[in-house]
């Protein structure tokens, strides 16, 4: 029988995310990192807020769905690596097979707050990741004021110039923290050809530059600027170093390959297309036990034609919820027009 939470088992006592679905404070037992991975950024800031309605709509009843879903052995192994080696984690995998998912387990179970989501596009640049600083709008105030005062009447204020900035996903992440955020950089492989060197030495250091508030770093050495959570933040010198290095969670519909660069700075997990038992919980957590029973059948069908088809889980998901409307034979024929393979054109 294996062991449990409360019987510890002596092969599994050096995992910290141990996949069991319920939050605990094993994130407390993490080692110190390696000294090539060992950062000092400060000051401090607050943790991460909990998690919020995003993340708890995308693991549908977020709780349920990481109690129901267990990684395997080797996924657990490989996932605790990247925790303990502080590296990124690139997850690999067909569409549906829970690499985004994974993020939010890792962060519900080890309590690391809100995840950091950073969707990918063909026109995403490093900089969208890292912070905005809306210069437009910092010169229109100024105009206004100046405008207002050559007219004689009371001038707007105009904040300093951290009222113009906003980190965003991955520059919040790398905020020092005591205890690491969890950062989803959704989709890689749908980037620019140039991003994925461009995060190397961002990943690879743990830290990064404003040049904006460099410039005035002599007379403002000290500046609030809004994070990705919406809350304001001390930044030093203009710089922003890590301390505890956030858990990057890289995913790729393999649809690319990488630079050797980027893959030897991360850990590699392969994700396999869930089995039965898998799809069953992921209907149970979003539909409940009910639909998950009726669509018991949807479930093989859709299993038998993922051998031979690219199908998403999310189709599977629509087809049980639409279809428990319905009779036969029409709730064959709904499932068959929503559950389409991906992998060829129409």
């Amino acid at each position: 029988m294996a062991a449990t939470d409360s019987t510890p088992d002596p092969e599994r006592e050096w995992l910290i995310y141990r996949g069991a679905g319920e939050p605990h404070d094993r994130i407390r037992a993490l080692p110190k990192p390696p000294p090539w991975r060992d950062f000092d950024g400060r000051p401090l800031v607050a943790p991460g807020p909990d998690t919020d309605s995003s993340s708890t709509r995308r693991l549908g009843t977020y709780r349920h769905l990481a109690e129901m879903h267990r990684p395997s052995a080797e996924e657990l192994e490989i996932i605790n690596a990247a925790l303990y080696l502080r590296r990124p984690l690139l997850v690999t995998g067909s569409p549906g097979t829970g690499k985004s998912t994974l993020a939010h387990a890792v962060a519900y179970e080890l309590g690391l707050g809100r995840v950091l989501h950073w969707p990918i596009v063909s026109r995403t640049t490093l900089g969208d990741g890292l912070y905005h600083y809306d210069a437009i709008a910092r010169l229109q105030d100024t105009q206004i004021a100046a405008g207002s005062r050559a007219a004689g009447v009371p001038a707007p204020r105009v904040g300093g110039i951290g009222s113009y900035l906003r980190l965003g996903p991955l520059g919040t992440a790398l905020l020092p923290t005591a205890t690491p955020r969890v950062l989803l950089i959704d989709e890689l492989d749908k980037s620019d050809i140039d991003l994925p060197n461009d995060l190397l030495n961002v990943l690879e250091e743990g830290w990064y530059a404003i040049p904006e508030l460099e410039r005035v770093a002599d007379r403002e050495p000290e500046v609030e600027v809004l994070n990705d959570d919406g809350v304001k933040v001390t930044v030093r010198d203009g710089r922003v170093r890590c301390n505890a290095f956030p858990f990057v969670v890289l995913t790729s519909n393999g649809e690319r390959d990488f630079p050797a660069a980027l893959l030897r700075r991360c850990i590699h997990l392969e994700l396999t297309k869930p089995d039965h038992e898998r799809l069953a919980s992921v209907v149970r957590a979003q539909l409940g036990d009910r639909l998950a029973h009726l669509g018991d059948d949807i479930i093989t069908r859709f299993l038998e034609r993922s051998r031979t088809e690219q199908l998403a889980t999310d189709q599977l998901l629509n087809a049980i919820y639409l279809t428990h409307h319905a009779e036969q034979p029409t709730r064959d024929r709904l499932a068959d027009l929503l559950i389409q393979r991906l992998d060829r054109p129409r």
